[in-house]
């Protein structure tokens, strides 16, 4: 009887078996490509996630933080670098913008007792300001910064009104204001 049977006969069943069996080893592997690629894609997708919402929280308090706010982070940041030269070495001159008598040499006191050399101690063009205010001359932010700092003022800018001439030699000028 084994004779009788030809080589193709005894071919067709392997042939028909390797098919079948590469057919399910196929998906198998597909299979395994989806599972895998799942496992992967959810730690990233929580990654990008987690972080999408870092960066969304910190650009939302950035665009909401009021003008105040970002002086305040800037005068905590200047009041931090070390690379500051000595109270001392600053210059200040103290103008009483609120209309009480005697403000400006009481503030002048105040920032010598804190290190601070005063240019001088007058009064103000106008005595209309509602809050005080530093200003500095041309490369002193970072000193007018700290005695912001110093003094709990809010509001820091570069000489508005003033020439570098009318600070009487000095660098920075605080504008008492009524708050």
């Amino acid at each position: 009887m084994e004779a009788s049977l030809s080589h193709h006969e005894l071919v067709r069943p392997w042939r028909r078996a390797t098919l079948v069996a590469s057919l399910i080893a196929g998906v198998e592997l597909v299979l395994l490509l989806v599972c895998g690629a799942l496992l992967v894609a959810r730690p990233i997708t929580h990654a990008l996630r987690h972080h999408a919402q870092q960066a969304a929280a910190t650009s939302h308090k950035a665009a909401t933080a009021t003008p105040a706010t970002r002086v305040q982070q800037a005068v905590k940041h200047a009041a931090a670098t070390p690379k500051l030269p000595a109270r001392s070495h600053t210059k200040v001159l103290v103008l009483n913008g609120n209309g009480r008598n005697g403000a400006a040499h009481t503030a002048a006191m105040q920032l010598q007792a804190l290190g601070y050399r005063i240019a001088g101690a007058t009064n103000a063009k106008r005595q209309d300001y509602a809050t005080t205010l530093v200003m500095y001359a041309p490369g002193y932010r970072p000193e007018a910064l700290r005695l912001a700092h110093d003094l709990h003022v809010n509001v820091v800018g570069p000489l508005d009104g003033l020439s570098p001439k009318a600070l009487d030699g000095g660098q920075l000028a605080v504008v008492l204001g009524a708050s």
